[in-house]
């Protein structure tokens, strides 16, 4: 068991944690959550005992192994998987030691705890977890070198899982991780044999892999049963509580006030006013618990363009001499909301490079709108920021004709208020350079906007405001995510980027998810269907099917009544009797085109529906 009582820690000056407790019991699965800057990660530093408190204590069991993942595996010429086996430092050391004993005595003790910590299987556990973490089977005899520090990242990562510490602290796992491996992760965690703490603001993860959500807010802690979902809903239910009792409280002393103002000064009621006045003494103060800051995200809103903004048929594209993707035969209208999937090295930033107009198409047709313009924020442009710049100097070289209160809003915008405006990168949180990111990638107005990642370093409450402003964004969007949360609620479109193409993924989320994790994924995608021992192919019917078929009505009535909505505005404007002019004959056959266009995908959508809907009778 993990206690922490009555912890106090400064930085600084300032109290960041004071009298704080916790009991968190042996093999339990704990999210430790809390606003940023509230101490979370100074926590794990003296739970590991990287730090001394300045009051109460931090005790485990003896003996108890504390792991977790510090930083990332150095370059070197050391195989991935010999560096996953040398984490587990017991096994690596006995191993060391069976080789020169030379005591039978000692061979036999040897070999007896090299038994008990299964250490001859050591090899396919280690190998296990990195094929998880997105590594080949060739990958893994490759040395560290190879890899860049994000995959060291997860080379770190996998030795710390295979090392099994008794307590195995995480500080946001999946910011390194792609949704394949997050969702492996989850699965891990939660049959993880010890006890494990993990810093996370992916819900999913919050939701599936832990047990109990340990929150760290105004200086203590709270320990809540349940995942994140369960938390929200309790405090949201102590905070309402909180706020109403704080009203009638303060009713409640202004009222005595009153009285005491009023008749303090008469003999006759001074008895009763200095009763008053000694309950207003007494009363404890109920403090209304502050509402979590509000983050925003403002994306500027684009003119319409017509249907479809891109277009492509047979297009291939890749680098060099190295065809990635082939035959590709794609459309993206501004309406659209499009969720890639696929295992890493599919080709899903291969594809967002290709829509975003930075790597050119090979063979085929390829038609964009002439005004197209294209937001591109992939996560390796946080690291391309100039540290030593602040955000208003970023954000005036793409606007150079506007004034400081117009570039300030803009910031604003995005969360960077005065002080973040005028601070150097090099000295922003991780969320704050990616809110920059953001705002860059946007600042244009984009038609089309392609998100790589764009969660990473962001809390869960700016992740909320980036899906509510997803929502309310006019363009499409092409999004990359390993958060499950974001992608349930932003797309309503899946594509799998899978065996050198591009296909419409029929299923929803969740089956998604299930069939990455389950042992037949490789057949599950391909979409065969499950036959019988004569070959004959059996009808499913299955409560997941039907779920999905019903979220793909939702989708195709949601796309028609979007186009209804387009219709309606372009007969409005065919309506106009002056556009039948000779003067704007060539505008009348502009908007004659775009109504076609829109009637055409209107016949479409409905077709869509009715094979739905047929789909739905038929189960």
């Amino acid at each position: 068991m993990l206690s922490i009582s009555e912890l106090s820690y400064s930085v600084e000056g300032r109290p960041l944690i004071s009298g704080a407790s916790a009991r968190i019991p042996s093999g339990h699965k704990v999210g430790l959550v809390g606003r940023n800057g509230s101490g979370k990660t100074t926590l794990f530093r003296l739970i590991r005992g990287e730090l001394t408190p300045e009051g109460g204590t931090i005790s485990l069991p003896s003996r108890a192994r504390i792991g977790g993942v510090a930083q990332e595996v150095p370059s070197s010429s050391t195989s991935l998987l010999d560096t996953v086996l040398e984490a587990d430092t017991e096994r690596a050391a006995l191993m060391a030691e069976a080789e020169r004993a030379t005591d039978p005595a000692r061979i036999a003790d040897i070999q007896a705890r090299l038994a008990d910590i299964d250490a001859w299987s050591a090899e396919g556990r280690a190998s296990a977890i990195l094929k998880g973490l997105g590594f080949t089977h060739e990958e893994m005899q490759r040395p560290c070198a190879d890899f860049s520090g994000g995959w060291r990242m997860r080379v770190a990562l996998a030795g710390v899982l295979f090392a099994q510490p008794d307590l195995l602290l995480l500080d946001e796992p999946t910011n390194y991780l792609d949704l394949e491996g997050a969702l492996w992760l989850e699965s891990y965690l939660a049959k993880y044999p010890h006890t494990v703490i993990v810093i996370s603001h992916d819900r999913g993860l919050l939701n599936r892999a832990v047990g109990a959500i340990l929150h760290l807010d105004e200086r203590k802690l709270t320990l809540y049963q349940g995942g994140y979902d369960t938390f929200a809903r309790t405090r949201a239910e102590q905070r309402a509580v909180l706020t109403a009792e704080a009203k009638k409280q303060d009713a409640r002393r202004q009222h005595l006030q009153a009285f005491v103002d009023r008749f303090k000064a008469k003999a006759s009621k001074a008895r009763q006013a200095q009763s008053r006045v000694k309950m207003l003494e007494k009363m404890q103060p109920i403090t209304a618990p502050a509402e979590a800051a509000k983050h925003v995200f403002t994306f500027p809103k684009p003119e319409e363009l017509s249907p479809p903004i891109i277009a492509m048929e047979g297009v291939s594209v890749g680098y060099g001499d190295t065809v990635v993707l082939r035959r590709l035969n794609l459309r993206i209208d501004q309406d659209d909301r499009i969720a890639l999937l696929g295992r890493n090295g599919e080709g899903k930033s291969t594809l967002s490079k290709l829509l975003a107009g930075k790597l050119e198409a090979r063979g085929g047709q390829a038609v964009r709108s002439s005004k197209l313009r294209v937001g591109y924020f992939a996560q390796h442009q946080v690291d391309e920021l100039h540290l030593d710049e602040t955000p208003v100097q970023h954000i005036r070289r793409l606007r150079p004709n506007e004034g400081e209160p117009r570039l300030r809003a803009r910031l604003a915008g995005f969360g960077l208020m005065a002080d973040q405006a005028e601070t150097v990168v090099g000295r922003l949180s991780g969320g704050q350079k990616a809110r920059l990111s953001l705002l860059l990638a946007t600042i244009h107005a984009p038609h089309l906007l392609i998100l790589d990642e764009p969660t990473n370093h962001l809390d869960i409450e700016s992740r909320e405001a980036l899906v509510e402003a997803l929502t309310a964004y006019s363009g499409a969007v092409i999004l990359v995510s390993h958060d499950m949360h974001l992608l349930s609620l932003v797309a309503d479109r899946l594509w799998l980027v899978k065996d050198g193409g591009v296909a419409p993924y029929d299923d929803d989320l969740e089956s998604y998810r299930k069939l990455l994790l389950s042992d037949s994924g490789d057949r599950g995608e391909k979409g065969e269907k499950p036959r019988n021992r004569k070959g004959v192919e059996k009808k499913k019917a299955s409560r997941e099917q039907v779920q999905a078929l019903r979220s793909d009505l939702r989708k195709a009535e949601a796309r028609i009544e979007k186009l209804e909505e387009i219709r309606t505005k372009l007969s409005v404007k065919l309506a106009d009797p002056a556009l039948y002019e000779d003067s704007r004959r060539n505008e009348l056959d502009t908007w004659n085109k775009k109504y076609a266009e829109v009637m055409d995908a209107m016949d479409k959508a409905e077709a869509i529906w009715m094979k739905v809907v047929e789909a739905i009778e038929k189960t």
